[in-house]
C-alpha cells in the first residue's frame, strides 16, 4: 500500500479545518489519510478507513446519480474535479448528505498521484454555513497549491461554485428524508 505522501502535503491536510481525505490514484483508490474534521464528521478513525475505499461511507444507499458522476470523473482523466451530493452514513449508522468535492493531484509530469476529497454535511445546514464552507474550501485549495507544488504535485482544477446554496440544501434534505423513510419502512 502506498504511504509515501510527502510530509508537507500530509501536514497541510492534517492541519486543515475542512474535512479532507487523500486517496491513492491507483487501483481501488484506497484512502491514504484523513484529517480530524473528516473523523469528526463521519465518526470513523483513521484506523477504520485508511487502506479502504471511501465508498464504505455509502453503505446500501442507492446514490445512482452521484455514483454515475463519480465513475465518470474517475474514468475521465481530463475531468479536473467533481462536486456532488451523496448519501453517506456515519460510523454509528446515522445518514447524512455529504457534499463531496474531488479533484486530482498530479505530478509535474502529469501523472495523477492522488485523489483529493473534501466532505461537508449539507443535510441540516443553513445556506450561510454552506457559503462559509465554500469560502473555506476555496481558501484551502488556494493554500494547497503552493504546498503541493513544493512536493512536485499539481492541484488540478478549481473549486466549482454553487449557484444556489438554498437549493442544494433543499435537495440534501429531500435525499435524507428518502433515506430515513426507507430505513423506517
Amino acid at each position: 500500500m502506498e504511504t509515501d505522501v510527502p510530509t508537507g502535503l500530509a501536514d497541510y491536510l492534517s492541519q486543515s479545518r475542512v474535512a479532507l481525505a487523500l486517496a491513492s490514484a491507483a487501483g481501488d483508490n484506497h484512502l491514504l489519510l484523513v484529517n480530524a474534521p473528516f473523523c469528526e464528521l463521519t465518526g470513523y478513525s483513521p484506523d477504520d478507513v485508511v487502506g479502504r475505499n471511501c465508498r464504505l461511507l455509502q453503505r446500501d444507499a442507492p446514490n445512482s446519480e452521484a455514483r454515475a458522476r463519480l465513475r465518470e470523473f474517475l474514468a475521465n482523466p481530463r475531468q479536473a474535479n467533481v462536486r456532488t451530493p451523496i448519501i453517506n452514513f456515519r460510523k454509528d449508522g446515522t445518514p447524512f448528505v455529504n457534499l463531496l468535492y474531488m479533484s486530482r493531484l498530479r505530478t509535474m509530469g502529469g501523472e495523477t498521484r492522488y485523489m483529493f476529497a473534501s466532505q461537508f454535511d449539507v443535510s441540516r445546514s443553513q445556506p450561510d454555513l454552506l457559503a462559509d464552507y465554500d469560502a473555506q474550501l476555496s481558501a484551502t485549495l488556494g493554500r494547497l497549491a503552493p504546498v503541493a507544488g513544493e512536493a512536485g504535485i499539481v492541484v488540478e482544477g478549481t473549486l466549482m461554485t454553487i449557484a444556489n446554496s438554498a437549493a442544494t440544501i433543499a435537495q440534501a434534505r429531500m435525499m435524507l428524508d428518502d433515506v430515513e423513510r426507507a430505513h423506517n419502512a
